[in-house]
C-alpha cells in the first residue's frame, strides 16, 4: 500500500468554531488517543476475527479492555459484530468501510514511526549507552 504525502495546503476543511465538540478533528484525535482502537483496526485489516483470536493476536490487552473497545468501536460505526446462531454461540468482528478507511492514517503513522521513532525515543530518553 502506498502512503501519499498530504500537505496542509492540499487539504481544506469546513470551518468550525474554536474547540467545538462536533469538530471532526477532535473525533480523529480521540480515535488516535485510544491506543487499543488503532491496534484493533490494524489487526482486523485482513478480515473478520473472533474475540479470542483478537486477544491472542494483539497480546497485552485484557478481555475486559478488548470488550469495552469493541463495543465502543461498534457504536462508532467502525466495526460490525456478527453473531452466528450456533452451539456454542460464535461472534465475529469485521471492519466497516469507515473502519477500513482508518487503515490509511494508521499506516501513515506507522511509516512516520519507522522513520522517526528512534530519534524521538533518543531525544526523550537519551542514548541507551549513556
Amino acid at each position: 500500500m502506498t502512503i501519499e504525502a498530504v500537505t496542509p495546503e492540499a487539504v481544506e476543511f469546513p470551518a468550525y468554531g474554536d474547540y467545538e465538540s462536533d469538530c471532526p478533528a477532535r473525533l480523529a484525535v480521540d480515535i488516535f488517543g485510544n491506543s487499543w482502537l488503532t491496534v484493533i483496526v490494524y489487526t482486523l485489516r485482513e478480515g473478520p476475527m473472533r474475540p479470542v483470536e483478537l486477544c491472542r493476536a494483539i497480546g497485552g490487552i485484557s478481555q475486559k479492555m478488548l470488550t469495552q473497545t469493541l463495543r465502543r468501536m461498534e457504536r462508532m460505526g467502525l466495526l460490525e459484530r456478527r453473531r452466528y446462531a450456533e452451539a456454542p454461540p460464535r461472534v465475529e468482528y469485521e471492519l466497516t468501510r469507515a473502519g477500513r478507511d482508518l487503515l490509511q492514517p494508521i499506516l501513515a503513522l506507522g511509516v512516520w514511526a519507522d522513520r522517526h521513532g528512534d530519534a524521538v525515543r533518543e531525544a526523550l530518553y537519551g542514548d541507551p549507552g549513556d
